[in-house]
């Protein structure tokens, strides 16, 4: 009787396991990506996690972070390569659509082209703590023990109207955790990590991902794209307007004569990975393109909106020795770009939407709440269109 005990015991000890496992990145009803639904955006096909951990080497972290009714927010860590980072460096570049924002880091990237730690998203009112937990992560990996200067890359949109910004609940050792932590594989979405408070078109926002693989004929490259989605407009998917017939979008009190009242305003932070073979010029050129894939979701880079792509190669031939007495690296011609090109714009559009679709229900500071947008009308929208 007792090993039966013992056995019925051990049997649902390795049930729980496995039902906490499956749950980890379980989908609350009704959720899921946005080609869990049929919706194939785009010419060019993802790669197998449609993430931007498709691009060999990248890992992301995330530390979410809910307290009571008012804390809603957290960290997501970006790791261009499984190396010291410091020591082997990577052609970066850096594009502001629009600056009203608070990109640390931004100037020593554009002025030497090159990435030097992870790349850390948070709250507006944390980069302070971000730059400290990059701070104390690099400076504690073996071989940099003679490291005077650090150049910390830290972004951050506002996630003011769910969280208690306020009160900084984000903490250095966050950051480092969320390092630490990461790792390659697929990428949980929506109410997570750096988007745990955020809106986006008057919706719940959130973190999102996706990945396009070019074809053979084409280099072969996989671009990866993460955002962090916090922003307004007029939102359309895949061409539909879908802010429009939802009633939910930019200026319809002055076009409509509605009550309906949306704030333009927020931010939006692009990490854009690639394993193809550029230089900080031809990155930067890249970056531009993600911009456009803002405007295929409809939006607009408001006046009080912080739009910025952080784009870096992990090409491994191209990675920079700092300790050698020449750089030569080996990259594809202006002329080769134009696909890659076409990817970042999918990818970007399509990270987006993914974190409008993996985003639910959140309640937040003073009681507000912000809706996962209907997926179910959504598709009404994009079938009848």
């Amino acid at each position: 009787m007792m090993k039966q005990n013992h056995y019925k015991t051990l049997f649902l000890t390795a049930l729980a396991l496995v039902v906490i496992s499956a749950g980890a990145f379980a989908q609350p009803s009704g959720r899921g990506r946005i080609r869990d639904f049929g919706i194939d955006p785009g010419i060019f096909k993802p790669g197998p996690l449609n993430a931007i951990t498709d691009v060999p080497g990248v890992k992301v972290g995330q530390v979410t972070i809910v307290k009571g009714d008012n804390v809603r927010t957290g960290v997501t860590a970006i790791v261009p390569h499984e190396g010291n980072l410091f020591r082997k460096k990577c052609p970066a570049a850096i594009f502001v659509g629009n600056g009203f924002g608070k990109l640390a880091g931004v100037t020593q990237v554009q002025e030497l082209g090159n990435i030097e730690t992870p790349i850390v998203l948070t709250n507006t009112l944390s980069v302070a703590q971000g730059i400290e937990g990059v701070l104390t992560y690099t400076l504690s990996q073996k071989g940099n023990e003679d490291v005077g200067s650090v150049n910390a890359v830290v972004g951050e949109t506002n996630d003011g109207q769910l969280n208690d910004i306020r009160g900084r609940h984000v903490t250095s050792e966050d950051v480092v955790r969320a390092i630490t932590e990461a790792k390659g594989g697929p990428v949980e979405e929506g109410c997570v990590g750096a988007g745990t408070g955020t809106v986006c078109f008057g919706w719940k926002g959130g973190i999102g991902t996706s990945s396009r693989v070019l074809p053979a004929d084409l280099g072969g490259y996989t671009v990866g794209v993460l955002v962090q989605s916090n922003y307004g407009g007029i939102l359309e998917i895949n061409g539909a307007p879908v802010g429009r017939k939802l009633g939910q979008y930019l200026y319809r009190s002055s076009t409509e004569n509605s009550d309906y009242q949306a704030n333009p305003d927020g931010s939006c932070m692009m990490v854009v990975l690639t394993d193809a073979p550029l230089d900080a010029r031809n990155l930067e050129r890249l970056a531009k393109r993600a911009m456009m894939g803002i405007a295929k979701t409809g939006g607009v880079a408001s006046n009080g909106s912080g739009d910025y792509v952080i784009a870096v190669s992990v090409n491994k031939d191209n990675l920079i020795d700092e300790g050698s007495d020449f750089y030569r690296p080996k990259l594809l011609h202006n002329n080769a770009m134009t696909p890659l090109f076409e990817a970042v714009i999918e990818a970007t559009a399509e990270a987006v939407w993914n974190s409008l679709f993996m985003a639910t229900d959140t309640q937040g500071r003073n009681g507000r709440t912000a809706r996962a947008i209907p997926t179910d009308k959504v598709l009404e929208i994009i079938q009848g269109r």
